[in-house]
């Protein structure tokens, strides 16, 4: 291992050259409060950035033992760390063009297992994006020995050692990330599928924009009293805020009054998020799956004959596929995929749903007579799919009262203001008893099973994510823009390596649901690691759910069946 001044000296040596001699820094590099392990050297300076770590030891790093004895206080932990880093990278980055950069995956709102930082058995890891410096296609030695001897050790002091970080601040840190994962562990008991804590702050300062509205410009959330519960943590800290019960929810409101800022919410709680962000005490359980319209995607071996059967080009829908699906196709094939995934919580959204899909109104149904129409709306099956599957349903309703007649409650929106509607709109119910059905709607789940290298044939290129919503698989593109649960680009870039590891394991044996339950019990035991081709740095990945990997390869145009 190169010591500092070795270091020093090599970079300064190289100063002029052309841009390949930084290849020579690969390998490892004492730089006093850490290690150094370069293992990968950009081609040139316009190439993605040299991948670097940063390994301080265990005990070095001095970590309070109790706050990393679990998974969860581990991800917690690596978590402010990886905050820390950013902070710091930013703040002590090189000035002006070509002196070069280093960079680190800096989380967003919520708190999720990545690859930026690891705690192991023996070192804290930072895992970088170096830039190295360059005049043209030559090298900038003295500028990158102060980057790498200078700026990535004070890095290193300021972010990956206890004693320089503010202990009370890393501690609460981690004690919030494990009462909010209690508390969701508390939901099924309770017959929760969400809670809304009191005093939350929903809206988001802009369309655009994930952070909070100024306190002084939101309502804070209050609960309605009827369905107001109470939980007390391990911490001591007692929340209450609104249970979303299972079964059917409705949210109506007028327009602009915070029907989907709740309904939002509510996606994203699948995750937890930071202190200050308004959202801490928004849990969702999570497995919900946010179903949506889709216009144009690809379908392949869907079962979707409980909503549409008997189309007019003779299509089976109980095996349908397509390369161009409709907007009522593509929502019955994204919701049969999401209870095959394992949602037992739909979260739907009227304004993003195809009408024909969710609703048809009497005069429509005299008009055109059952026999002639292949589509059995949702308000139809929603009430079969909660008594036959389980799967609740929380909903958004703003132009229709359809839903009225099979809703277990309704929650009314004003000016953020949440109240209980539910004997309301009982009230104005046409069919309060619900629609009836004849018999079991939903059959037993039939088995996809990808055929063996459907996805790369011929071991294509891999796959790569462009953004947080597409990956590039050689010239088709999996379009995950309306996969809206996904928060995090590196949570895409996870999804690319993880279709290249699934076509790895298909064996034209294992269906869908098992090749990726047998994928998330190896990134469970080895880490998001796993996923990854490469040794030593993995990139920058953050980790979805298995929802999100069963969404990805549905999508794929590729996905050929046995």
């Amino acid at each position: 291992m190169a010591e500092p001044r070795s270091l020093r000296r090599t970079l300064e040596s190289l100063d002029g050259r052309g841009y390949a001699s930084y290849k020579q820094l690969r390998g490892r590099h004492d730089l006093g409060p850490a290690g150094l392990a370069v293992d990968h050297v950009q081609v040139d300076p316009y190439a993605p950035p040299s991948l670097m770590r940063l390994l301080v030891p265990r005990e070095a790093a001095d970590l309070p033992a109790d706050l990393v004895d679990t998974a969860a206080g581990r991800i917690a932990v690596a978590d402010f760390l990886s905050r820390r880093a950013a902070e710091a990278a930013r703040r002590h980055g090189p000035d002006g063009r070509g002196a070069g950069e280093v960079s680190i995956n800096r989380p967003g709102q919520e708190v999720l297992e990545r690859t930026s930082v690891v705690i192991g058995e023996t070192h804290v890891e930072a895992r970088l994006h170096v830039a190295l410096p360059a005049a043209g296609r030559r090298i900038r030695g003295r500028d990158a020995a102060r980057l790498l001897t200078e700026v990535l050790p004070r890095l290193a002091e300021e972010a990956l050692h206890h004693d320089a970080l503010d202990a009370e601040a890393l501690r609460a840190h981690v004690t919030l990330h494990r009462d909010q994962l209690h508390l969701r562990g508390q939901l099924a008991e309770a017959g929760l599928v969400a809670v809304v804590g009191d005093g939350a702050i929903l809206p988001r300062r802009s369309g655009d924009s994930d952070l909070p509205m100024d306190s002084a410009d939101a309502v804070p959330f209050s609960s309605p009293e009827s369905l107001r519960v109470t939980f007390e943590l391990p911490s001591g800290t007692t929340v209450t805020g609104m249970g979303i019960p299972e079964g059917v929810t409705v949210i109506v409101g007028g327009g602009y009054h915070g029907k989907s800022t709740l309904l939002r919410a509510v996606e994203r709680g699948i995750h937890p998020h930071i202190a200050g962000d308004g959202r801490e005490w928004v849990i969702t359980r999570d497995d919900a799956t946010a179903i949506r319209a889709e216009d144009g995607r690809a379908v392949t071996g869907v079962d979707i004959s409980p909503f549409i059967g008997d189309l007019p080009s003779g299509s089976d829908t109980r095996d349908f596929s397509t390369t161009n699906a409709s907007g009522s196709t593509s929502q019955a094939a994204g919701l049969a995929e999401a209870v095959e995934a394992g949602a037992e919580t739909l979260l739907i959204d009227e304004d993003t749903s195809a009408t024909n899909f969710m609703i048809r109104d009497e005069r429509m149904r005299a008009l055109i007579p059952a026999d002639r129409e292949p589509i059995t709306p949702f308000v139809d099956r929603i009430r079969p799919l909660h008594a036959e599957r389980g799967v609740s349903t929380v909903l958004v309703a703003g132009g229709s009262s359809a839903f009225f007649d099979v809703a277990d409650q309704v929650i009314a929106l004003d000016s953020y203001l949440a109240r209980d509607a539910t004997a309301e709109a009982r009230a104005l119910a046409e069919h309060p008893e619900g629609p009836t059905t004849s018999g079991p709607v939903f059959a037993g789940e039939r088995r996809r099973v990808p055929q063996p290298s459907s996805l790369r044939p011929g071991r294509g290129k891999p796959a790569k994510a462009r953004g947080r919503t597409a990956i590039q698989q050689d010239r088709a593109t999996v379009d995950l823009a309306a996969v809206s649960q996904l928060v995090d680009p590196a949570q895409t870039a996870a999804l690319a390596h993880a279709l290249d590891r699934l076509d790895e394991m298909a064996d034209g044996r294992r269906d869908v649901v098992e090749l990726i339950e047998a994928l998330c019990a190896q990134i469970d035991a080895e880490g998001l690691d796993a996923l990854s081709p490469h040794r030593g740095h993995p990139g920058a990945m953050a980790r979805p759910r298995r929802q999100e990997i069963h969404a990805a390869l549905n999508r794929h145009r590729g996905l050929r069946l046995n």
